[in-house]
């Protein structure tokens, strides 16, 4: 079934006060007042420099007949619609992460270059999940792998707890369904994942993640992108921080027979 975001009025004010959207402090004021930012005020809050810029998706801007990627790729328009939770955290991720939207971008149309605008690669399906709903782990103790490999969630979310906020394990989210999902308290997050190990700092794990996608090494197929249960981690749901909850946590599925994951980034 299709989720449908809550009305802007209705939103329980606590979900702005736990992760994901406690990470997006820096647009509070969009998320959480009485009226939508306009479409000039995402523009105005572009990094400098940015070629990219937000449009309203109107009927007339539809009428161009352009794929939406090479509207972006050509003209530098993101066709935004307004008053529109979804596209709002679109925004978000442009604005936070416009190098790794713009390595998506390129290699979303060298795909198209080949598919046409029909069809879809493997390749396209993958990007187009990391986008809506990504997430890049960074692990500086490799024996979480080890858990995250097999699933062992009740371990990774509860008994090693404590990497999670001690620097051992940290987490960029990007996509931007995960946002919107986020509005409504009750949803068990879970998110698609690419893995680095390593003692990089923030910044590295996103240059390399840049740069991975980028030279058409990442993302080449979904089963690259490994599931991570976000509602185990700490301050992401109330009951989390229970045991019990990580002993029967819907989201937590074992791992299917044969599925293996690539090996993943070294930093």
């Amino acid at each position: 079934m299709r989720y449908v975001a809550p009305s802007r009025e209705s939103v329980d004010p606590a979900v702005f006060t736990r992760w994901p959207l406690a990470g997006w402090r820096e647009h509070a004021s969009w998320m959480q007042g009485p009226r939508w930012p306009s479409i000039e005020e995402l523009n105005a809050a572009r990094p400098a420099g940015q070629r990219e810029r937000f449009v309203a998706q109107t009927a007339a801007l539809l009428d161009d007949g352009l794929h939406y990627e090479r509207r972006i790729a050509e003209r530098g328009d993101i066709a935004t619609r307004e008053a529109n939770w979804h596209d709002l955290f679109n925004a978000f991720a442009w604005l936070r992460y416009p190098a790794l939207k713009r390595a998506l971008n390129a290699q979303q149309m060298a795909q198209i270059a080949i598919m046409g605008t029909r069809d879809r690669s493997r390749a396209q399906y993958a990007m187009t999940h990391f986008d809506e709903a990504g997430v890049i782990v960074s692990l500086k103790d490799r024996r979480l792998l080890d858990l995250w490999d097999s699933h062992d969630w009740y371990g990774l979310f509860w008994r090693e707890r404590s990497a999670w906020t001690d620097g051992r394990a940290s987490l960029q989210v990007f996509g931007h369904a995960l946002l919107e999902h986020a509005l409504s308290p009750g949803k068990l997050l879970v998110g698609k994942a690419l893995a680095f190990v390593g003692d990089g700092s923030e910044d590295q794990v996103l240059a390399a993640a840049v740069d991975g996608i980028g030279a058409g090494q990442l993302l080449r197929d979904p089963l690259d992108l490994r599931p991570l249960p976000l509602s185990g981690l700490p301050g992401w749901r109330i009951d989390s921080d229970r045991e019990s909850f990580h002993q029967h946590a819907e989201c937590y599925q074992p791992r299917r027979e044969g599925r293996a994951y690539p090996s993943p980034v070294e930093l």
